[in-house]
């Protein structure tokens, strides 16, 4: 049985974005879902850290992740670092190698980086990524390229923001098709 992990970026909370709500929608259909909340700060979120809340969820073959922002590249280094394979992989806006958003976020999504980011595809066969047009965050470029490397499909939302609560996405219907 599949189980589905959500996972949220950069001084995040498990209960923001649309988070919530899609636990709220995969949980209405029996399934195992898990969302947990990730270290966060300068000095807190790191890869070591992130990854010791990883190492407390059951992932495998069947597992299916969802990440937003930092979160895909963070999956993709743990996935790559531990060999652990995946079902799926759904990422939301996610970059990698990208500084310049402000000091304290570079400070907490430079440890998430990795140069063989194309080594995910050894650990997951279906990779679907979304971005939007108009990212005010993370550059449309950054977050193509990154969809180009790594992905077998991708979406652009037109005028999606960072897909998050501030650019209205509390809900987040689109991903329900490839989940």
């Amino acid at each position: 049985m599949n189980n589905y992990i959500i996972l949220h970026g950069s001084f995040g909370s498990k209960d923001g974005n649309w988070f919530p709500w899609l636990k709220e929608q995969l949980e209405d259909k029996n399934l195992k879902v898990d969302v947990p909340q990730m270290p966060v700060g300068v000095g807190n979120q790191n890869f070591d850290n992130w990854s010791d809340e990883l190492n407390k969820l059951d992932i495998n073959e069947n597992t299916i992740i969802i990440a937003h922002s930092i979160a895909p590249v963070f999956v993709c280094k743990y996935l790559i670092n531990n060999k652990i394979k995946v079902k799926k992989l759904i990422l939301v806006c996610g970059f990698n190698n990208y500084l310049g958003i402000d000091p304290d976020f570079d400070a907490v999504n430079k440890p998430m980086f990795l140069d063989n980011l194309e080594d995910i595809k050894n650990y997951c066969d279906d990779i679907i990524c979304f971005y939007s047009d108009n990212d005010p965050y993370v550059k449309y470029d950054i977050e193509k390229s990154f969809a180009d490397t790594i992905s077998n499909e991708q979406y652009i939302i037109k005028n999606g923001g960072h897909i998050n609560a501030e650019s209205g996405y509390t809900k987040f219907e689109e991903i329900l098709k490839y989940i």
